[in-house]
């Protein structure tokens, strides 16, 4: 927890009994944890001061009226508190042996209860754990807020699945059988098909749509940050531990946990994700108690079934727990009757985003995109659009707006012979040119070829990004 104003830990207590000797005790045992200690003898006065102010946390009598025992005025406040901050947490006082009353108010909402006469370090720790339980769920609203905004599609991603051929309606139909299960689905194709966009589908179509899907890029995650990062860590767990924070899998809570790139998982890893997903709970680092988790996980790789299946690169564990549905996304160049609706999708698309006239696409040249291979799959033909978009001059488009690379030229279309021209010495196309090698060398995968090109897993993303690839 964060050490508030005046070194104490927490900022604001609000405390709600009739009895003037009760909100005097409160406010003498509790200023030590708080900043203030707000006293008001009946709920009508506090609920302003909950609208403006907040409370770490509030103690709330469960009798106001005299002579009355039955808690009816405390569960109706009760509910009013947590109908304006259902996150509000909220501590019920009782008389003493009120065991039934105090059940029934955590029945309601409330987060615990203290009977009166209480002792005095019965009070102090219940209110201690109480405030540290708003501060976890805070520092959960701010992680589930970022976890929404890295979610996100960025623009131009909220593009959906594009395809009419007999391969795509396969994987639609995949979609429309498991999407509204809690199944776990495995996502299988090269880099650049679309799994992202699949998983997103699974989600939409889920019984838990309405909440947050977290995505994880396993392949960039550096191993020395992978426990912090999909476990979260407690204040002090280590030297730049300022504060508490949520990990992923806790921000998935209730939503989709998406793994993107598991097969680049390193598999010294592989266990503590396994581990994870078994018993459905985390233990964040430094912390000594684990914390239940409920996910519906979601997962996706480059790689083969061939190589999933080599139990030095893939648990099978892991694995089977991972593959409930299986779903495999062609690369383009097995549904190349699906080109001609990308290409004028995402045409139209960056003609509008960039205020570029609509300019037309002779037969010849769609034909040239449709032979090309795109080794790059769909991301690969949403960069070479854009591109052309921007950067044809004439009424029509030509093949060389889309800039298609020489090592994959379009079958039919002659290539020039290799001594036609100097060697390039242009860095930043030689660069281009070695990380594609390396990437179809090693089929995609982003370890073999991060591995081969002397770089990070996260470099190695860079540098795709850079390039488009």
């Amino acid at each position: 927890m964060d050490v508030g104003r005046e070194g104490k830990p927490f900022t604001r207590c609000v405390v709600v009994d009739d009895d003037p000797d009760i909100l005097l005790s409160a406010r003498l045992l509790l200023r030590d944890l708080f900043h203030e200690v707000a006293t008001f003898q009946s709920p009508e006065e506090a609920m302003p001061s909950l609208d403006g102010e907040g409370a770490d946390v509030v103690l709330l009598d469960a009798n106001f009226g005299r002579g009355a025992t039955n808690a009816a005025e405390g569960f109706h406040w009760l509910g009013e508190i947590l109908k304006k901050d259902p996150q509000t947490v909220v501590v019920m006082i009782t008389a003493h042996g009120g065991v039934n009353i105090a059940v029934e108010a955590m029945k309601r909402g409330a987060t615990d209860f203290v009977s009166k006469p209480w002792a005095n370090e019965r009070l102090l720790a219940t209110v201690r754990t109480a405030a540290s339980l708003r501060s976890s769920r805070q520092a959960a609203a701010r992680e589930r807020k970022r976890a929404v905004a890295i979610a996100a599609p960025a623009s131009g991603a909220e593009t959906p699945l594009l395809g009419t051929s007999s391969a795509m309606r396969r994987v639609y139909s995949l979609i429309e059988r498991a999407g509204p299960t809690e199944a776990n689905v495995l996502i299988l194709g090269e880099n650049g098909t679309g799994k992202e966009l699949v998983a997103r589908e699974l989600h939409r179509r889920s019984r838990r749509a309405d909440n947050v899907m977290v995505s994880v890029d396993l392949g960039a995650v550096a191993e020395n940050l992978f426990d912090s990062e999909l476990f979260g860590h407690v204040k002090g767990a280590f030297t730049d531990a300022r504060g508490d924070r949520v990990g992923r899998l806790q921000a998935a809570d209730g939503g989709t946990l998406f793994l993107d790139e598991v097969g680049n998982l390193p598999l010294h890893l592989q266990p503590k994700l396994l581990t994870a997903l078994e018993q459905r709970q985390i233990v964040p680092v430094g912390a000594n108690r684990p914390v239940p988790i409920d996910v519906r996980v979601i997962a996706a790789t480059n790689l083969s079934p061939e190589r999933l299946g080599d139990e030095s690169l893939f648990r099978p564990d892991l694995l089977f727990r991972l593959n409930t549905v299986e779903i495999e996304l062609p690369p383009l160049r097995e549904r190349r009757e699906d080109v001609p609706l990308l290409v004028d999708h995402y045409v139209g698309l960056y003609a509008k985003k960039y205020g570029k006239p609509q300019r037309a696409m002779p037969p010849a040249v769609m034909a040239a995109l449709q032979d090309y291979d795109w080794p790059g799959n769909v991301r690969a033909l949403r960069h070479a659009a854009e591109r052309a978009v921007i950067l044809a001059g004439d009424d029509a488009f030509t093949v060389e707006d889309f800039s298609l690379s020489r090592a994959a030229q379009p079958r039919g279309l002659t290539s020039p012979p290799a001594t036609a021209a100097p060697a390039d010495l242009n860095l930043e196309r030689a660069e281009k040119q070695i990380v594609e090698q390396a990437l179809k060398k090693h089929s995609y995968n982003i370890s073999l070829a991060a591995a081969e090109l002397g770089l990070t897993r996260a470099s190695l993303y860079r540098r795709m990004d850079k390039h488009g690839l």
